[in-house]
């Protein structure tokens, strides 16, 4: 296997596990979201900034469903569902593609 094939699987394999971590994340915040959080307790407030910047602008675009659901986790981990096996495995591909 090439130094750049190894690289390349190496940033696959990354790209995986962050994408797996932040869904975890994700799941966390709803279940917090259900709760009565105590929002400064440090934990809560990383999960937040965690994944507000990515939720936000989803939230905005998102018409306001009766009973104040918010949908913006379930459209953000669908993406996540789609998009972890076509980059990966895309990357997978080409570094399988140059040995």
């Amino acid at each position: 296997m090439s130094l750049l094939a190894g690289f390349i699987e190496t940033i696959a394999f990354l790209l995986n596990l962050v994408i797996i971590l932040y869904i975890w994340i994700i799941i966390a915040r709803a279940v917090i979201s259900w709760i009565t959080p105590y929002y400064y307790h440090p934990l809560v407030r990383w999960i937040y900034r965690l994944t507000e910047p990515i939720l936000r602008p989803i939230r905005r675009r998102l018409p306001v469903i009766y009973g104040g659901m918010d949908l913006s986790p379930l459209i953000v981990l669908l993406a996540l569902f789609i998009l972890r096996p076509l980059l990966v495995n895309s990357l997978l591909r080409l570094a399988r593609s140059l040995v």
